[in-house]
């Protein structure tokens, strides 16, 4: 009897042991360590002041890791806390790189026709201001086109409608685009992971950004120039309403008498006292 007593006590002592090691070594295979070389990005930010809409509780949740973050959030939009829904953080980051890339093309080209026709580049005819290109009829009309104004904005539409559900559809689950035929390049819509920023060989095309170094220059280069074209966005309408004038015409009107043409004395003449 005491003999099996004894065997039973040894072999309860083995399954404890095994179930010991069983146990450690479930908990060594949920560890997660970081690549060597691999940190993440962060910022200290325990002395950074903000002079405009200062809020301590901002710095918490930018922490550098993204893109042109200086530590400014007044409004508390990135604040995770709370977060949810269709606008989120998320959503807003990938929002504001996109709505940069198309205010850098806005902002060109706006203000290309009006310049390569002072230039003598394209004829004077076709360097129409911008808002008289019949994207806003009552302002102007340009009546050369290859059709009329309503219907090329209707093609317009159409054609940017299946290119940003496309991209919606990426944001929302990333990569499937190349599950999706496409003319036989299914492939190049693979992406990166990242819906703002897909690679590749048509978002990517000269391969720029081989080191994760070089990428995140990139990228701090691409937010920075597309928040200052949004802001030259806003100014070429404000202008346009104010003036009635093309951003060129602007820029040389002021150049020519600084003090006859700026923001003050368009205020008191606006639309050139019409």
């Amino acid at each position: 009897m005491a003999s099996i007593l004894a065997q039973r006590a040894a072999g309860l002592q083995g399954f404890a042991a095994k179930s010991s090691r069983s146990g450690v070594e479930s908990r060594r295979a949920v560890v997660v360590r970081a690549e060597e070389g691999k940190a993440v990005a962060k910022v200290d930010r325990s002395k950074d002041v903000l002079y405009i809409g200062s809020d301590q509780a901002a710095l918490k949740y930018l922490d550098g890791t993204l893109p042109g973050d200086f530590g400014f959030d007044p409004l508390g939009l990135l604040d995770p806390v709370n977060s949810g829904g269709f606008v989120n953080p998320q959503w807003l980051q990938y929002s504001e790189v996109i709505h940069a890339r198309w205010a850098m093309l806005g902002a060109a080209g706006c203000i290309a026709p009006e310049a390569l026709s002072a230039l003598g580049v394209i004829p004077a005819e076709t360097g129409v201001v911008w808002f008289r290109s019949g994207v806003i009829p009552p302002a102007g009309v340009y009546a050369n086109y290859w059709t009329d104004p309503f219907s090329l904005f209707f093609v317009e539409v159409v054609l940017l409608q299946f290119a940003e559900l496309k991209r919606l559809q990426d944001y929302r689950n990333p990569g499937s685009q190349s599950k999706q035929y496409f003319l036989g390049l299914e492939s190049s819509f693979k992406g990166s992971g990242n819906p703002a920023y897909p690679g590749g060989q048509f978002f990517n095309l000269f391969n720029l950004g081989k080191t994760e170094k070089e990428m995140n220059k990139l990228k701090l280069n691409e937010i920075k120039n597309g928040r200052l074209a949004m802001l030259a966005m806003f100014g070429y309408g404000a202008q346009a309403v104010i003036t009635g004038k093309g951003p060129l015409e602007n820029l040389t009107d002021h150049l020519a008498n600084p003090q006859a043409n700026n923001l003050w004395t368009n205020f008191g003449n606006v639309y050139g006292g019409q």
